[in-house]
């Protein structure tokens, strides 16, 4: 469901019903009359409506976190506010950049479109940009030939599934993230798409070596083996990107979740 295409909608409605009534229809009402109930409630619901589309469309966005890809840095059910102005200022309902203000940097958290399905909304970290060569080999971390710093620390008690999973501090150009990987699983990427620019990528027993094209960017989970990212569909376009993912605003499970990420 496009949300902002639905709150566009409403806008105009509402908008138009208003603008009517103060430059037409309020002239020709005899004095003293009441209000008809559509001017009423388009006069009471276009200025809220018209609040919340500039507040989501170009300053922040709520997001809630479906799946466990980005655990642990995100979990299931935590509530997200997205930067919208981060990456540039974006036209709503088209998302077409108009104002350029920064770009993604490699460790952001960003919300993007999915490649395969626009409608649906996905959160992963900026692994590669434009140009670089990526390489996820034997469960490591390869950037332009250069090894990404990881340090080993206590395994990770996944609390709903009673089991443990490998831990490891990641250092991405100054970003520290933890990130997680489990021993039971394999090293190759298996069941990939056929995704614009696939022939940037090369498949072997050991995971995939990526050069990202130009105007696209490779992402990644932090629950690498949990995550269908990059490695499994692909790059994504510079138009799909939402915005940057920086704070925890609710979790109903968790209240001490609150502000846990930045």
């Amino acid at each position: 469901m496009n949300f902002a295409l639905i709150l566009f909608c409403l806008l105009v409605v509402t908008g138009a019903a208003w603008a009517a009534d103060v430059l037409v229809f309020r002239k020709r009402r005899a004095h003293g009359a009441k209000d008809p109930w559509w001017v009423e409630y388009g006069a009471s619901f276009f200025p809220v409506i018209l609040l919340v589309f500039v507040l989501r469309s170009f300053v922040v966005e709520p997001f809630k976190i479906p799946s466990g890809s980005m655990i642990p840095t995100l979990q299931v059910g935590d509530f997200i506010l997205v930067n919208k102005f981060t990456y540039g200022i974006r036209l709503p309902v088209i998302n077409k950049k108009i104002i350029d203000v920064g770009e993604p940097k490699r460790g952001d958290v960003m919300v993007f479109r999915y490649p395969e399905d626009p409608s649906l909304d996905y959160i992963k970290r900026v692994i590669g940009v434009p140009g670089d060569k990526v390489e996820y080999q034997n469960k490591r971390l390869t950037i332009n030939g250069k090894p990404v710093e990881t340090t080993r620390i206590d395994d990770y008690l996944h609390p709903e599934r009673l089991y443990y999973s490998k831990q490891f501090v990641e250092k991405t150009d100054g970003v520290e993230h933890q990130i997680l990987n489990d021993d039971d699983a394999p090293a190759f990427i298996s069941d990939v798409s056929r995704f614009p620019q696939r022939n940037n990528c090369l498949y072997n027993n050991s995971g995939v070596i990526c050069t990202v094209p130009p105007g696209h960017f490779f992402m990644m989970g932090d629950n690498r083996d949990n995550s269908r990212d990059s490695r499994f569909w692909g790059f994504v376009p510079e138009e799909n990107i939402v915005g940057k993912a920086f704070f925890i605003w609710l979790n109903l499970g968790d209240l001490k979740r609150i502000g846990s990420f930045k």
